[in-house]
């Protein structure tokens, strides 16, 4: 696990003045720490039956898509509103300035399925609270767990989604 966070760098003031911002582009750049982080996602998963892993845009695409593979799962997508061609349910929700949206293809997920949820990053909990509520609102499926690479504990974005498991790789 040191590896993993050793090759997660810090750029200060990004994307704007007094934001740590935690990049992960080292670390998917090294074949050695990206393996270690989707295997030890795999071996957490490898056990539960999950059928479907569900990526949140953009980066949960980059380790969901490889957990989804190792485990032998499918893949969804959750994306901005106009990136996806189906019909989809959608889902807005409030941020520290506005709103934003997500959405999700209507057939995406089917009645029962066992589901794990995987973003790079939990900060503030608003978009993977939305994307929670956007399944539980229109999927009968099993949601086993949320599961980051990266967690900033200081900012309890956990705290949005209590009835969720959560599981977090590397803590700030």
């Amino acid at each position: 696990m040191e590896s993993i966070k050793n090759a997660i760098r810090d750029i200060p003031d990004f994307p704007k003045k007094g934001i740590i911002f935690k990049d992960i582009a080292p670390l998917l750049a090294n074949s050695e720490t990206l393996k270690e982080t989707v295997d030890i996602f795999r071996d957490r998963y490898a056990d539960k039956g999950i059928q479907s892993v569900v990526g949140v845009e953009s980066r949960g695409f980059i380790f969901g898509t490889a957990l989804a593979y190792a485990l032998g799962a499918g893949f969804v997508m959750v994306r901005k509103p106009g990136k996806l061609p189906y019909k989809t349910f959608q889902k807005t929700y409030s941020l520290e300035y506005g709103e934003d949206t997500i959405q999700m293809h209507q057939d995406a997920i089917v009645a029962g399925q066992r589901i794990v949820l995987v973003d790079d990053l939990l900060a503030t909990g608003g978009t993977m609270a939305a994307t929670l509520d956007l399944i539980k609102e229109n999927f009968k499926a099993d949601i086993v767990e949320a599961a980051f690479v990266i967690e900033l504990d200081f900012l309890h974005g956990r705290d949005k989604f209590k009835d969720t498991p959560v599981h977090s790789l590397i803590h700030y």
